[in-house]
């Protein structure tokens, strides 16, 4: 039988759990653009709610670097450092196509088939862009190319660095969303190595150069010049 106490900490979750989502959400599309001032009460107040669940949600994204929070100053969105992208891109390039390459001659028809058949579904859903159901399907699209990977920390470290690549960037296709129309022409290169059964060398460089291009897109975009 549920107290009275469980459920008031339910519902103090359950709030806490939407202010967070609330705020995150314009964190990741830039409507609240790095160094804005988050305010408490006048977050509770749009939310309806105490400032307690807002205070709980603002220390979680703290704790995934999103905001900073000084004494005296209050919480602000934290500023975009690009080298922790860049180096995280730059690893995932490195870590991604290795492990690629290692699975590749592990992959089944089957599973060259559903390769292809997420990539029709990004390819579809380029007229009609959202950047993170983008984001999404690529990430299924290449974890089905490196699932096989016989070396399980390699395969352990990727999904490592996705997931940070995922808090740094809730989607790199927001920002330059041209990039993924020639992502999907890579991807389409990347299957036809593995189906002509290319050397490990040659998928891991298609792989590898896929990813560095993202990453150089995005810098161009940031940096115009700066990465020329």
């Amino acid at each position: 039988m549920t107290t009275s106490t469980e459920a008031q900490t339910a519902v103090a979750t359950s709030k806490s759990q939407r202010a967070y989502a609330w705020l995150h959400e314009r964190i990741v599309t830039r409507e609240y653009t790095p160094g804005y001032r988050l305010v408490l009460a006048a977050i509770a107040a749009e939310l309806d709610m105490s400032v307690v669940p807002v205070r709980e949600a603002i220390r979680r994204l703290e704790a995934q670097g999103l905001v900073t929070f000084e004494r005296n100053v209050g919480a602000h969105v934290a500023m975009i450092d690009d080298s922790q992208y860049r180096h995280s891109m730059g690893t995932l390039a490195l870590l991604e196509g290795a492990a690629t390459a290692l699975a590749a001659p592990h992959l089944t028809e089957a599973d060259l088939r559903r390769a292809r058949e997420v990539n029709r579904r990004l390819v579809a859903g380029l007229d009609d862009f959202d950047p993170h159901a983008f984001t999404a399907l690529n990430q299924e699209f290449h974890a089905v190319l490196f699932a096989p990977c016989p070396n399980p920390r390699l395969l352990e470290l990727v999904t490592t660095e996705w997931a940070r690549l995922g808090r740094l960037r809730d989607s790199t296709f927001t920002f330059v969303p041209g990039r993924a129309q020639e992502s999907v022409r890579e991807h389409e290169e990347i299957v036809r190595l593995i189906e002509a059964g290319a050397p490990p060398a040659d998928v891991e460089r298609a792989a590898r150069a896929h990813r560095s291009a993202t990453l150089a897109a995005y810098l161009n975009h940031e940096h115009p010049g700066a990465h020329a």
